[in-house]
């Protein structure tokens, strides 16, 4: 019955061919450029069209295969239930136990130990893991100079007796991209990484028969936040997590074995249908990697996915917003059918995240699970033309990225050669020109400030400095040229004043002025907006009477060439006179001596600075 009104429903709907809609578009776009005003050319390395059909995905080979079926697209397995992550800082075992076992009152099932000070002993790992049923959670455990550490807590889960098939923890040891790409050196501090390897190797080996314990953690995080593309945080993970096969397998130990050892962790950004498409392909690409080594079965292929929400794009200024980015960053992560997922606090770029930032981040994911049922479906996105689409671009580029790579002799060989680290570098600073010219949007940062926000004392200067380093990878954040420079404006002890001086056509200078305003109010100027003056008299008199540093005016470009200059004559150098917009008439007023303009094509970071110059700032 129901596949009969199906037809009925469609019968009354006659098709439309991709000609047909072409014509309508055409039309509609009245002579203007199709691919420039319709079609998204991406850093990826690949267009987006504005619609697609299901003719778009003939010959695509992945598609048909349902979640746990090889490729895994779809999914490693036929639910969607991820663990909800929260990592715990060990400073004090006693202190970290007590927040742990809160946690996990509180809906986590996926708890992370953090351990920034080096060994820890069997003493404290005994006091860490009091109280915890290790059964019923995933344990994540990293930190430096690991090694020491991890063995504690390997004899300790041996010592207790537990089934080998019933303790999930991962040991995060990755020498190449956690240690070598970030430090310039291995874990153990030699060049070479031997030492590293071995003691990876030798933790393969012991936990062999352990079904759920893995130790080779690919960290491809620290791609995404130190500025690349998505494409290359999945080509380069996937060429690091290659090494690791390829190290293994030549010290003896077995594909199936290694490849079932590994854990893959990304960050998810504010790129929604994008990152949905980036795990999804990961899952095809690393599936085929490992087929490559003919393994006894199948299933060792399946990636294993840890996901993150992104620190690149939070911002220290208007921090609130870093709320609804773990947000949507966490949904593009759940439907994908990530293994685990940690929402990062709010507070994380500029303080030690609180009780409140912690609780909303976890009780984001809880909010997808218990209200929004997220976990109740596999893969939606499977059969979208526009989603399989981008999995299949995405998995072509990224492709391409790991088989150059390769070409260079695997990752750590194209690391030290210095190749990926400017790969990554060029695509960041892609990013901060986009940034500073607005082309990309950082909400609070770069457009849309909180005009009353003043940095308080948990904003430090080391939040929003920036490091550089040679043939590293160097985490950043998006924002934080303009944090930097507003950080700057509010301890320079002055109020700098933008005043915006409307007149002439009011639809006109209303725009301009909700335009500048925003603009100046990006670097801390204090903005004072005005609805209207009906003459530039008035208009002058006022930007005077309220001490403006900076006399913004606003009209109509056909005003500008009678307007501009007589403000410039009244205001007789005692502010600095902004023209707002890119009048025709640009040239003659340059040849008045107004050389100030601000229009959207203008570099926002540039310019701001140019001004707090011209201040004193």
């Amino acid at each position: 019955m129901a596949n009969t009104e199906k037809a009925k429903l469609f019968a009354e709907f006659p098709p439309v061919s991709t000609e047909q809609w072409e014509a309508v578009i055409t039309t509609d776009l009245k002579g203007a450029d199709y691919e420039r005003k319709l079609v998204w050319k991406t850093a990826e390395g690949f267009n987006v069209r504005p619609y697609y059909r299901a003719e778009n995905l003939e010959g695509v080979e992945f598609l048909g295969s349902q979640a746990g079926e090889f490729p895994y697209v779809r999914g490693t397995h036929s639910s969607n239930s991820w663990g909800i992550h929260q990592t715990v800082v060990v400073e004090c075992p006693k202190a970290a136990n007590e927040e742990a076992l809160k946690l996990l009152n509180s809906g986590v099932d996926s708890l992370g130990f953090h351990f920034p000070n080096g060994e820890a002993s069997a003493a404290d790992i005994d006091t860490l893991l009091e109280g915890i049923m290790i059964p019923a959670v995933e344990i994540t455990f990293s930190g430096k100079d690991f090694v020491g550490t991890a063995n504690n807590i390997f004899s300790k889960i041996e010592a207790a007796g537990y089934a080998k098939d019933e303790v999930k923890m991962n040991f995060v040891f990755d020498p190449i991209v956690k240690d070598l790409s970030t430090q310039g050196i291995y874990c153990c501090g030699d060049t070479c990484g031997t030492a590293c390897y071995e003691a990876v190797a030798s933790f393969i080996k012991k936990s062999a028969e352990w079904k759920y314990i893995r130790v080779v953690n690919v960290s491809a995080a620290i791609f995404s936040n130190a500025g690349s593309t998505i494409v290359e945080e999945l080509g380069f993970a996937l060429a690091a997590g290659h090494d690791y096969l390829v190290k293994f397998t030549e010290m003896g130990l077995p594909v199936d074995l290694v490849a079932r050892k590994m854990r893959f962790s990304f960050a998810v950004t504010a790129n929604y249908f994008m990152e949905i498409a980036k795990f999804r392909a990961a899952r095809m690409l690393w599936a085929n990697i490992v087929k490559g080594y003919n393994p006894e079965k199948e299933c060792s292929g399946k990636m294993f996915v840890h996901a993150t929400t992104s620190t690149w794009n939070q911002t220290v200024y208007d921090p609130y917003v870093n709320m609804l980015r773990g947000t949507t960053e966490a949904m593009s992560a759940a439907l994908a059918g990530v293994h685990s997922l940690e929402v990062t606090p709010f507070d994380y770029s500029f303080e030690k995240p609180n009780e409140f930032s912690k609780r909303i981040a976890r009780n984001t994911e809880l909010l997808l699970k218990h209200e929004s049922h997220f976990d109740q479906v596999v893969d939606p996105a499977g059969g979208s033309y526009y989603i399989e689409t981008l999995t299949k671009n995405i998995a072509e580029q990224a492709w391409k990225l790991f088989l150059e790579v390769e070409d260079k002799g695997g990752y750590v060989e194209a690391f030290k050669a210095g190749f990926v680290v400017e790969k990554v570098k060029a695509s960041a600073a892609a990013k901060d020109k986009n940034i500073a010219t607005r082309r990309q949007i950082l909400l609070g940062a770069n457009q849309y400030p909180n005009f009353t926000e003043v940095a308080d004392s948990a904003i430090c200067d080391c939040a929003v400095t920036r490091k550089e380093q040679e043939n590293v990878l160097t985490p950043y954040r998006g924002a934080m040229a303009f944090e930097a420079m507003r950080l700057g404006v509010d301890r320079s002890g002055k109020t700098p004043k933008a005043f915006m001086l409307t007149c002439g056509s009011l639809a006109m200078a209303r725009a301009r002025a909700q335009f500048s305003c925003n603009f100046f109010a990006c670097a801390g100027i204090r903005v004072q907006d005005n609805t209207f003056f009906h003459s530039v008299e008035e208009g002058v008199a006022a930007a005077l009477e309220a001490q403006a540093d900076i006399v913004v005016v606003c009209a109509s470009d056909d005003d500008y060439a009678e307007v501009a200059p007589k403000v410039k004559e009244l205001l007789g150098g005692k502010a600095i006179l902004v023209v707002a917009g890119a009048p025709a008439c640009t040239p003659e007023l340059e040849a008045q001596g107004i050389t100030n303009f601000i229009n959207v094509k203008s570099n926002v970071l540039e310019t701001l600075k140019f001004y707090l110059k011209e201040l004193g700032i």
